[in-house]
């Protein structure tokens, strides 16, 4: 080959090993949007500033509802990191009310309280995993530490962001939805795509109403914010990326199971 079209073919190959880590940068980001309120841009942080890309205008539509005549629905779903023979959740939410549990990490225990009556059907799932011990030796894949995002997302089996447990469902308890320091919420891909993944809200943040709100946490936001202290390793196009301090889920525990 010619040395000019060997430098051709060089720089093809460059570019298309480019466009593929942006594209799966671009995957991740879709897991939780910032939105300035009553704008419909997402905020990304570079640098010390701010920039602003156009969200899709039907964002914030539930979709799939969660529930229908009290029972949930899930749905089967190919994603990377479901285990086989895994399963669903009862379609009969067993938990109605408040539920106590607790997230053991490498660095430190962060408790939660589930709410039943008001997001059956997330907690429904949340408890099913955790029996499951899905979520065991898995990591907290990714940190935002921007004014108007803050918090650790978990629950990816696979630690990339495009993970979960081979099923999805629908939005619940969004109307009027706030993310203030101490929210419990479902991360998505967009409407009807529930599973495995969560963040938790160590600081205000701002977001539409289109994470499903499932519990609050009522212990150790003093290990979030040492998490979050820590900074972001390797910050992608979105500000966002993996905590410098690793966080690994030991072990997810529902009090009274």
């Amino acid at each position: 080959m010619a040395a000019k079209d060997r430098k051709k073919e060089l720089a093809r190959q460059r570019y298309e090993r480019q466009q593929a880590r942006r594209q799966a940068e671009a995957a991740r980001a879709r897991r939780v949007k910032i939105v300035g309120a009553g704008v419909a841009v997402a905020v990304i942080a570079v640098g010390g500033g701010v920039a602003y890309a156009m969200t899709r205008s039907d964002d914030k539509k539930d979709g799939k509802k969660a529930t229908a005549a009290g029972a949930c629905t899930y749905t089967k779903a190919e994603e990377k990191g479901a285990p086989k023979n895994l399963g669903t959740p009862p379609a009969k939410p067993v938990h109605t009310g408040t539920v106590q549990a607790t997230i053991k990490t490498t660095q430190g225990d962060v408790g939660l309280e589930l709410d039943g009556a008001k997001a059956p059907c997330a907690t429904n799932s949340f408890t099913f995993l955790a029996e499951k011990d899905f979520w065991k030796n898995s990591f907290c894949h990714r940190l935002s530490t921007g004014e108007g995002l803050k918090m650790l997302q978990c629950g990816d089996p696979t630690g990339t962001g495009q993970g979960g447990p081979g099923y999805q469902f629908g939005n619940e308890n969004t109307e009027g939805a706030t993310y203030k320091k101490g929210t419990l919420a479902m991360a998505n891909a967009g409407p009807g795509t529930n599973g495995s993944q969560f963040f938790l809200v160590y600081g205000d943040s701002q977001l539409t109403p289109d994470y499903t709100v499932f519990g609050k946490i009522t212990k150790g936001m003093d290990v979030l914010e040492k998490v979050a202290a820590g900074g972001i390793d390797k910050p992608g196009p979105d500000g966002t990326g993996a905590p410098k301090k690793k966080v690994t889920i030991q072990d997810v525990s529902i009090v009274g199971k």
